[in-house]
């Protein structure tokens, strides 16, 4: 387990899964377990991102997960064109890192969290992370990427047998999460607070089972030119228009699949492992 591959590293390791799993799209994406050796590439893009973004080094980012590595499932996109990964996401099994620490953070017992939230009865996954490289922010491509990384949790969690989604959000993530239509609620009602080089991080919960009839309204939401929608745009004008339009469009392909799935693998949810983690 690292976080800090060498880039000769990566491309082979890319290559070989480029190659291994085949699509007629520029991106694939794929769920891999903790043990995959394409987790510590999702691992090594990890890090890259939290680094520049929160300055969590490798060190810090092997500290802090190290005890969830077992428990992890790692999703990634990656780019044909490059032969490279373009971004990752983890969830950990059982709530993870975010039931060990929002309670201190937010100074709720952690059975308080759970009788709020009737986190005792199913499957829990916390969306532990989720980091897309600079060069794919934004545009087609930006779109894309991010796209796949959540309809893969979306495919993912349906396989597993998910009931909860727990997470601790910068506020720039949750921001991008409820334009397209997730409707986290704030764990006990709690504030934002610093976390690991955030300023503003909240801890959030939501039913699984919301997750793809809310993405789905808020895209027909968006897809009228006038009405109101979950979220925020912050453009005028023109800008604001096809702001809505794209973010209608992305909406839908999350909560349908449509032009995703076809990209999407599963390789690392082996159907015995899921029966034994229920």
């Amino acid at each position: 387990m690292t976080y800090d591959l060498a880039a000769s590293t990566v491309r082979l390791r890319t290559a070989a899964a480029l190659a291994a799993h085949p699509s007629a799209g520029r991106f694939v994406a794929l769920a891999v377990g903790a043990a995959s050796p394409m987790a510590d590439v999702a691992r090594d893009l990890e890090r890259q991102v939290f680094e520049k973004s929160f300055g969590n080094d490798a060190g810090q980012m092997a500290a802090e997960y190290r005890r969830y590595e077992d428990d992890s499932l790692f999703f990634i996109v990656l780019d044909r064109k490059t032969g490279m990964p373009a971004g990752a996401g983890r969830v950990i099994d059982s709530g993870g890192k975010t039931l060990d620490d929002a309670p201190g953070r937010i100074d709720t017992p952690l059975s308080a969290i759970v009788a709020l939230h009737n986190l005792g009865n199913g499957r829990i996954w916390d969306f532990a992370t989720l980091a897309v490289l600079p060069a794919y922010r934004g545009g087609r491509s930006g779109l894309a990427v991010s796209s796949l990384l959540y309809r893969t949790f979306l495919n993912a969690g349906r396989l597993a047998g998910v009931r909860h989604v727990v997470a601790m959000l910068d506020h720039r993530a949750h921001r991008n999460m409820k334009l397209i239509g997730v409707h986290f609620a704030a764990m006990a009602g709690s504030e934002p607070f610093a976390y690991l080089g955030s300023p503003a991080t909240e801890a959030l919960y939501v039913p699984f089972a919301e997750l793809i009839p809310s993405i789905g309204r808020q895209a027909q939401r968006l897809g009228r030119l006038t009405g109101q929608f979950h979220g925020e745009i912050r453009a005028r004008g023109v800008r604001r228009l096809v702001t809505r339009r794209i973010a209608a469009r992305v909406a839908g392909q999350i909560a349908t699949g449509d032009g995703l799935d076809e990209h999407i693998t599963l390789p690392g949810l082996d159907r015995r492992q899921l029966i034994r983690q229920r």
